[in-house]
């Protein structure tokens, strides 16, 4: 595995290092873990860092961050601390643990355990691998489970027959892992896989788990692939019984793929889109309004995330039809789509097609999105106007006629001012 490490970039290799000597001053031992060794032996990059550490992890992400330019974040009680080195290095530290799952579902007790107890707590083989980063055996492979014989098998297994009955969320990673990596789900996992989802294990855990665990499917690359193996494998009814995901729901999906694609080859600069939401909708588009909006409380969504979602519901049949003509101007395109988000607009671009209103949408991110007036508050109390809630209906008046295209200077702003007010 030394010649793995040797291939990771220069400031992830300097970090791996310095954790190896803060190790041996503290006494201490510590192993990179997880999804990065596993990462390494594909030859995938990965800078989502895991060290595990057989004695005080605390202690150690504490002196470590001393030596670094970073921001350690520390959960005492479960002996875990996250380092973010810069935006795209992060190192998450634990202390060795085992556990033990008292029902389906629950979250497990934890105590203080060795490397071969954390890495049994994990949930598929492959995911099992560590690099030991002690100097008298620095670099080298343990391999408790067979993780490396899996990765050359292409193979997701899990490490115990009770897998998906003490943590049913499995299920969903079983999938993401297998779509993400181009891999097979093993035969005897896969058996025993779909036995828990026909015992409908999936509603024996918390909704806000199962939340993140559905966000994280549809935030993959392979996002349509993990929706369909899971409608092969599980179906959505841990979500809703009346889901439907039938030829018109996924022809959807794949529309919102391709809204997804084009808003970010022709607005690269533009803002992060939240994906998954948008996935989301298109798993649940079937069902109404009020139907969605109960999911979504029930499983936690944030508020914002719900009123974005539920904004799509209400989008009515009427804005549909009048951002669908070709005459509609620039002013009423905006006053249609501004008070939507990003992902509500690409939503329904993805839903109605009409080259008008994609027309209309490609102009409203490209030219009237962010467009601001030519004067402001200050400049109608400097020609006399006193201060009033008229000012903000004046001032979008102005930008109306802006995007129109009937002011076309400051000059001419003002001089539309002196004449109408």
């Amino acid at each position: 595995m030394k010649n793995y490490l040797d291939n990771l970039p220069k400031d992830i290799d300097k970090l791996i290092n310095l954790a190896s000597r803060v190790a041996r001053k503290q006494g201490v031992r510590a192993y990179l873990v997880g999804g990065v060794v596993r990462d390494l032996i594909l030859g995938v990059d990965n800078f989502d860092l895991d060290i595990v550490i057989e004695g005080d992890g605390l202690a150690f992400g504490s002196e470590l961050a001393r030596k670094v330019t970073g921001r350690l974040v520390t959960h005492p009680r479960f002996g875990t601390a996250t380092l973010m080195i810069s935006n795209k290095i992060k190192l998450d530290i634990a202390t060795c643990r085992s556990e033990i799952y008292q029902e389906p579902g629950s979250l497990p007790l934890v105590s203080a355990g060795a490397l071969q107890d954390d890495l049994a707590r994990r949930d598929f083989t492959i995911n099992t691998l560590a690099i030991d980063l002690m100097p008298d055996r620095f670099g080298s492979l343990i391999d408790f489970y067979h993780g490396k014989r899996d990765l050359k098998l292409k193979f997701v297994r899990i490490l115990h027959n009770l897998s998906f009955i003490d943590d049913p969320t499995r299920i969903l990673r079983a999938v993401r892992f297998e779509q993400r990596l181009g891999f097979r789900i093993e035969p005897h996992t896969l058996r025993l896989l779909k036995e828990s989802a026909k015992a409908n294990m999936l509603r024996c855990v918390s909704p806000h788990r199962l939340r993140d665990e559905i966000i994280l499917m549809l935030r993959e690359p392979e996002v349509i692939r993990c929706i369909l193996r899971m409608k092969q494998l599980v179906g959505f009814n841990f979500i809703h019984p009346h889901i439907k995901l039938d030829r018109s729901n996924l022809d959807y999906l794949r529309a919102v793929k391709r809204e997804i694609n084009w808003f970010y080859n022709n607005f690269p600069k533009g803002r992060e889109l939240d994906v998954w939401l948008m996935y989301f909708v298109g798993i649940v588009s079937n069902l109404n309004a009020n139907q969605v909006d109960r999911i979504c409380k029930r499983f936690g969504f944030r508020k914002g995330e719900i009123k974005r979602i539920i904004s799509y519901y209400k989008f009515s049949r009427q804005k549909v039809k009048c951002i669908s003509k070709k005459d509609i101007s620039p002013s009423q395109i905006y006053r249609i789509l501004e008070p939507l988000s990003f992902e509500t607009i690409l939503l329904i671009k993805a839903k109605y097609k009409n080259r008008f209103l994609d027309s209309h949408i490609k102009n409203f991110f490209e030219y009237y999105n962010g467009a601001r007036v030519y004067i402001s508050g200050r400049d109608l109390t400097q020609i006399g106007l006193r201060p009033s809630p008229d000012f903000r209906k004046i001032l979008t008046r102005l930008l109306y006629l802006q995007l129109d295209g009937k002011i076309n200077s400051r000059q001419e702003a003002l001089e539309w001012i002196s004449r109408f007010c």
